[in-house]
């Protein structure tokens, strides 16, 4: 099979692959791929495989701010990543993550994402670390605290940074849907 590694803006992408993305995302996760989750995916780098002509593989990141200890920290955020289900276990998510983690090296102070049961031995096995502190979003009434997010929320370093100190919690921006 023939396999090719594209990366492009969200505005890059045609109404036609948009449509492939959101079929693959929808697909992979058995139709729990909600419209907020679809938004979140958007307005970042899409890192998409394609196999002979038909895509099986994509993610994205995003950027989002964490207040840390009262410093707003830049991050690549990462989203929407899937492998069709016949390609899964070939090293596509690997390389999918790859690509990610250049951006987020070059780019932002770290990366985070939020991982599901099925995709945290990828996240793991690649270096990124689960966040042992508080985790918190700032909505429109205020700090809302998120302890269903503090056992799933991974973060990477970028660039030899440290990761933050977990005895201060991770502030993230609001976004509809879920909040992170």
């Amino acid at each position: 099979m023939s396999e090719t590694l594209r990366t492009a803006h969200t505005f890059e992408l045609s109404p036609a692959e948009l449509l492939q993305i959101r079929t693959l995302l929808t697909d992979a996760f058995h139709g729990s791929f909600s419209d907020d989750d679809w938004d979140h995916g958007l307005g970042g780098i899409h890192a998409l495989v394609h196999e002979d002509g038909e895509l099986v593989a994509h993610g994205s990141v995003i950027q989002r701010r964490v207040i840390h200890r009262g410093r707003s920290l830049r991050i690549g955020y990462i989203e929407a990543v899937a492998v069709r289900a016949d390609r899964r276990r070939r090293g596509l998510g690997g390389l999918v993550m790859e690509t990610l983690e250049r951006v987020i090296d070059g780019a932002y102070d770290l990366g985070a994402l939020s991982a599901s049961d099925d995709g945290a031995e990828l996240y793991r096995a690649r270096g990124w670390q689960l966040w042992r502190g508080r985790i918190d979003a700032l909505g429109p009434s205020g700090v809302v605290h998120l302890p269903d997010e503090e056992d799933s929320t991974y973060l990477r370093p970028a660039a030899a940074r440290p990761l933050p100190d977990p005895s201060a919690a991770l502030l993230f921006d609001w976004r509809d849907g879920d909040v992170l």
